[in-house]
């Protein structure tokens, strides 16, 4: 598999424009929602659905309808976008309809004779530059794409269910297919939205030969237990078991198909069975139900799905199918997993671990084992990209199920990317962006926090602990540039106040937003925007006690942000500048060490930037917390104050009732607790 230019989509310059039409070959389950997708994204796109069959064609319209009055009537998307969506969509059982697409998209069904004729046919409607991808799950690109003239042009994108929601898709990076294609699919993707997970040709490439070979093994062990006992111990580590998901999709045919494949490629082990082929429906529990299951019987169940999503995983490794970062995040996204198998093989320890896989190896002859040390697998990034950009670290935060929110282990692993790299001197400094387009940090995770409620001491370890990447920032001899990408709340806007600089998009914005859960921002926003930029005071005053939203323009007219970008490829390129002129000179802190003279608390104190009202009792802590802050002779002094008034916050009645509020999906009553 040969590597992508930069591990970040959007670094990669456009190989070619957005596309201006497309066309989704098959109006059946998945091709419409592909397109509902592609329109949500890109709604002035003209969108083509073709299928043999003018009823599917007309479900197909109707479904669109329905996803976007659902969408308006829960208030996701404005009446006129919806209009917008569904503008420039028509459905034809004409294949020349397709003449002047740049994009031809393939769902059909899963026949290697019927897509071999369906590309035929596209391939001589469309230009000769037309990108050409097919949505099958299993099916190498190598063999569908074999019979093209342009077969550069063509590759794989493998989407999943529900794909105008489901962020993840497949890339396939086969031989034959032009590099720039794949970074071009990639940062398309990664621009509206998706996840890309680049993989090799292997058949069934790399998640659905890990579901597909966990669904087989589970439907192997019903002589030791029943779907619903399979499912019930399987939801420790997935939303919803195997059974419960391939009734979902009436998936048992394509489970006969894809393992089937498999076994023909890679051995008798792979075989799919024979169950599946006599049974329509599964007897099972949905998710978030069990039944009891005895300990011994759960004991073997566990085994056997950790034994064969082990022994993939390690296979998919081994052979270069995909990466370790995708494999674990893909499997969380895609696939609904708890956690990524490797985060699992971690958790449970190498003795652990290695029990189990030989077992399952023992068990099931011919099946992966691994190559290397088990300790080998675990050598990554799991929640970081990590760049050379022109002698700059770009370090992209991403976790996109949570809006690159920080936690523990991403904090972690920043902090490691700067430690290994700040003493080389081949290394101009950093820069720090957001995976995507629409954020660049949603804060912090509330982590372990809840369980410290009601402990300032505790709590306010908890923040110091919190900010140890902060405090590195502070100390550090290099420059580092923070890009917003987009939204930046709390705790990202926290990290971003302490590099050198701060670059947006212009679309971007900044907010505080703990106030509203009752609580305090700890890690340095009640501290380092009054000594940075006194003449925003005002302003910081407004993010604090209000939660109001800063938006880039005017933060740039402030002096907050200092240049603003057009979208993220020139934002990390300006951001990259910007380090590299910073790091001709010594680096002076961005934090003021001195004490800093406050005016008067500016606005209304009481009630939100929404208009729903504040806790009291948590105001008054976080003005004391201000005051005091500025008023301390060094940084350090003040940080302490601000980690000292976050552990006090989590002993309040408001704070209980916020983060209570937060877990419930309910707005707090402050009223109530003051």
């Amino acid at each position: 598999m040969s590597s992508p230019s930069f591990a970040n989509p959007l670094l990669n310059p456009p190989a070619r424009p957005l596309p201006r039409h497309v066309a989704v070959i098959g109006a059946g389950s998945i091709g419409p929602d592909i397109g509902y997708y592609l329109k949500s994204a890109l709604p002035g796109l003209e969108l083509t659905l073709v299928d043999l069959q003018q009823a599917a064609l007309d479900a197909a319209l109707a479904r669109f309808q329905g996803y976007a009055d659902k969408a308006v009537a829960r208030g996701k998307m404005k009446a006129a976008d919806a209009q917008a969506v569904l503008a420039g969509v028509r459905g034809t059982t004409d294949y020349d309809a397709i003449a002047g697409c740049d994009w031809v998209v393939e769902a059909a069904t899963e026949n290697l004779a019927l897509k071999r004729r369906i590309f035929a046919d596209v391939e001589a409607r469309v230009a000769p530059d037309a990108m050409i991808t097919s949505n099958t799950s299993s099916l190498p690109a190598a063999r569908i794409f074999s019979g093209l003239r342009e077969p550069r042009r063509a590759t794989v994108t493998h989407f999943f269910a529900p794909a105008w929601r489901n962020p993840a898709v497949e890339v396939i990076d086969w031989p034959g297919a032009d590099p720039a294609l794949v970074a071009h699919l990639r940062r398309l993707f990664c621009e509206t939205g998706k996840l890309p997970l680049v993989t090799s040709d292997a058949p069934c490439f790399m998640l659905d030969r890990l579901f597909d070979t966990w669904s087989n093994a589970s439907a192997r062990r019903r002589g030791r237990a029943a779907a619903s006992a399979i499912d019930s111990v399987a939801a420790d580590y997935v939303q919803a078991g195997p059974f419960f998901v391939l009734n979902l999709a009436k998936g048992n045919p394509i489970i006969v198909e894809t393992n089937t494949l498999q076994a023909d490629e890679e051995g008798e082990h792979y075989r799919p069975a024979s169950i599946f082929r006599s049974v329509d429906r599964w007897v099972t529990v949905g998710p978030g139900q069990r039944i009891e299951v005895a300990g011994d019987v759960a004991a073997d169940v566990r085994d056997r799905l950790l034994g064969v999503l082990f022994s993939q995983s390690v296979d998919i490794l081994d052979r270069g199918i995909g990466s370790a970062a995708d494999l674990d995040i893909g499997c969380r996204i895609a696939l609904g997993f708890k956690r990524g198998p490797l985060e699992l093989m971690r958790a449970l320890g190498e003795q652990e671990t290695a029990r189990v896989l030989e077992r399952f190896v023992r068990e099931r002859p011919g099946m992966p084992a691994p190559r290397r040390a088990l300790a080998d697998y675990q050598r990554f990034e799991r929640h970081v990209l990590v760049d050379d950009v022109d002698g700059v670290k770009v370090i992209t935060l991403r976790r996109p199920e949570a809006m690159n929110a920080l936690h523990d282990e991403m904090t972690d692993e920043i902090l490691d990317v700067i430690r290994r790299h700040e003493s080389d001197d081949a290394v101009a400094g950093f820069v720090i962006t957001g995976y995507g387009t629409r954020s660049f940090c949603a804060g912090a995770d509330i982590g372990r926090f809840p369980s410290m409620l009601g402990d300032a001491d505790a709590s306010a370890p908890y923040a110091r602990d919190c900010s140890r990447l902060l405090v590195h920032l502070d100390a550090m001899s290099k420059p580092v540039v923070a890009a917003l990408n987009g939204m930046a709340l709390g705790g990202g806007f926290e990290l971003a106040m302490r590099c050198d600089a701060i670059l947006a998009t212009r679309d971007a914005w900044m907010q505080l937003p703990e106030v509203t859960l009752g609580i305090l921002p700890g890690i340095g926003a009640m501290v380092v925007p009054y000594r940075r930029w006194p003449q925003a005071s005002a302003v910081f005053d407004g993010m604090l006690l209000r939660a109001e939203r800063l938006k880039a323009a005017r933060a740039h007219e402030l002096g907050i942000v200092e240049a603003l970008a057009g979208d993220a490829q020139s934002l990390v390129a300006a951001a990259v500048a910007r380090v590299r002129e910073l790091a001709r000179a010594p680096r002076k802190r961005p934090v003021p060490d001195s004490a800093v003279a406050l005016p008067p608390f500016s606005g209304e104190i009481g009630a939100g930037a929404d208009g729903k009202t504040l806790s009291r009792a948590t105001l008054a802590l976080m003005q004391d917390a201000i005051r005091a802050a500025a008023a301390a002779p060094t940084l350090a002094e003040a940080l302490e104050a601000g980690y000292l008034a976050f552990g006090a916050s989590a002993c309040t009645a408001a704070a209980r009732e916020g983060i209570a509020a937060f877990h419930e999906r309910r707005s707090p009553d402050f009223g109530r607790t003051g």
